[in-house]
């Protein structure tokens, strides 16, 4: 326990001030090192090595020595990067590549709990182990931080771009990535085993939620990408995200899940293993980014080359879904603090007719969900109308901290009263005014085969996926070879 304090101190203690303080006090590009310089970098070299001797003693089991050798190098670290503040040519950038180092080498934390050569804490590996039947602790925690052999920590360069989507995520869209990561916590069990099957490591998996959809499986984009992974029909479709009893597979958790570790899969076969490159082909299409890549799979996202060309929402899109990984794996290290969720599955069946609304309204903020369960309660049972009354006996999808809340606040008393005379109220209805008219007509258009619905909007330079689709009444986007299209005439 001693020895998990001292560690602790690497994240909250004056070191951090003092490397907080490194860039406001940095030299000018014109000033000349001065003689003490060599010694601070010295002594910052001497820090490093005393940090992984810590580790290697803590790994052999001689905890005393490990303490003693973590005190001595965390107080070489700190008094170092104090003095380089305030002297002249000393590189801050220097101190700051170390603290990421040490960040990586081990997250802050000696504990005998945590296997010192993962990006993860036990609690983490073990709900792994218990959830998804992995034989052993250790194959949960590969499962979980390794892609193709290599920890995903190694793999996320910690450059401008994603140091930037890191405080984009702790500042104004740190509330987008709580919900994120609440409402992950709700669907990992149907969701990370598909990841766990493929072998990809679940940080990756959260990522791609917090950028795509925040957790929220019913999300439709402009462009008719759709569920908590966002798939393109004709992308869902080439992953088996069809249509089952006229439900949009896309909005399946389980399913999407699958579909998007097969395709990351496929992806990184292609760009040999690039994580960068996948995820961007992702988000920009595969067929654009192999076009870039070339035969040179070995070129970095951030080659001018590559990323000069893609459009500004990728070359934001995948910064921001590594830094989002990152903060998943550390967010001790970055004075974040995930909630604690409890997502273990459960189940009710009604014992009165109610709507997904109606059971919303009763639960109120049970379990300590301040915001309520709607999104959960939608988010778990996503091929029901949330607004429909479902019969006696319908078996829902719930947390299970929430089966004996239903049983005594949603079957009897006031509240199922209340929240079935608000979901019956009456709106009144008034009528419509008569659109005015459109200022362009309308043409016919046939389709030829290997028309998509975006490859025909793309054509037409001055409409929308959804506009066409409205016009035809098209369900999911779908068209055929020689189908006539009502389409805009556009000037």
């Amino acid at each position: 326990m001693l020895l998990r304090s001292a560690v602790r101190s690497l994240r909250h203690t004056p070191l951090v001030v003092a490397l907080g303080l490194l860039a406001a006090c940095a030299s000018g590009p014109g000033s000349k090192p001065s003689a003490s310089v060599n010694e601070l970098y010295s002594q910052l070299d001497q820090a490093s090595k005393g940090y992984e001797t810590a580790l290697q003693q803590a790994r052999a089991g001689d905890q005393q020595a490990s303490q003693q050798s973590l005190t001595e190098s965390l107080n070489r670290l700190k008094e170092a990067a104090a003095r380089c503040g305030s002297t002249d040519g000393c590189d801050p950038q220097r101190f700051f590549s170390v603290f990421d180092r040490l960040l990586r080498l081990k997250d802050g934390d000696f504990s005998d709990e945590q296997d010192l050569n993962s990006d993860v804490d036990a609690s983490q590996a073990a709900l792994a182990a218990g959830q998804t039947g992995a034989a052993s602790l250790p194959q949960a925690q590969r499962s979980v931080t390794l892609l193709r052999g290599q920890k995903l920590s190694e793999l996320i360069a910690m450059n401008g771009p994603v140091k930037s989507a890191l405080e984009d995520w702790l500042t104004w869209r740190r509330p987008n990535l709580m919900d994120a990561y609440v409402n992950y916590e709700h669907l990992r069990y149907q969701m990370w085993p598909q990841y766990q099957k493929a072998d990809l490591p679940e940080a990756l998996l959260f990522g791609i939620i917090a950028k795509e959809s925040g957790g929220k499986v019913h999300v439709v984009s402009r462009s008719g990408a759709a569920g908590p992974l966002q798939f393109m029909y004709a992308t869902g479709l080439r992953f088996g995200l069809g249509t089952e009893d006229g439900f949009d597979m896309r909005y399946d958790p389980a399913a999407s899940a699958r579909a998007n570790a097969a395709y990351l899969n496929e992806q990184l076969k292609t760009f040999n293993n690039n994580l960068e490159l996948t995820i961007g082909a992702y988000n920009g299409g595969e067929g654009r980014m192999r076009r870039l890549v070339g035969d040179d799979n070995s070129v970095s996202f951030y080659d001018p080359r590559i990323y000069n060309e893609l459009a500004p929402e990728t070359r934001e899109y995948v910064p921001a879904v590594l830094a989002a990984a990152w903060l998943f794996l550390h967010p001790n290290s970055y004075n974040l603090k995930f909630p604690k969720v409890d997502g273990a599955p459960g189940s009710i069946v009604l014992k009165r007719a109610a709507s997904l609304s109606e059971i919303t309204v009763c639960l109120g903020s049970a379990a300590g969900m301040d915001d309520g369960w709607f999104r959960t309660l939608r988010n778990l049972n996503p091929r029901l109308d949330p607004q429909v009354a479902q019969p006696i006996g319908t078996r829902l999808q719930v947390p299970r901290s929430l089966e004996k809340v239903y049983a005594s606040r949603c079957i009897d008393g006031p509240w199922p009263i209340l929240a079935a005379d608000l979901h019956s109220a009456q709106v009144p209805v008034v009528a419509a005014a008569a659109p005015a008219p459109k200022a362009r007509g309308e043409r016919r258009y046939r389709v030829h085969h290997g028309d998509t619905l975006i490859s025909i909007v793309r054509d037409l330079h001055c409409s929308s996926v959804q506009e066409v689709a409205e016009m035809n009444g098209l369900r999911h986007h779908r068209i055929r070879a020689g189908q006539r299209l009502k389409v805009p005439i556009c000037n």
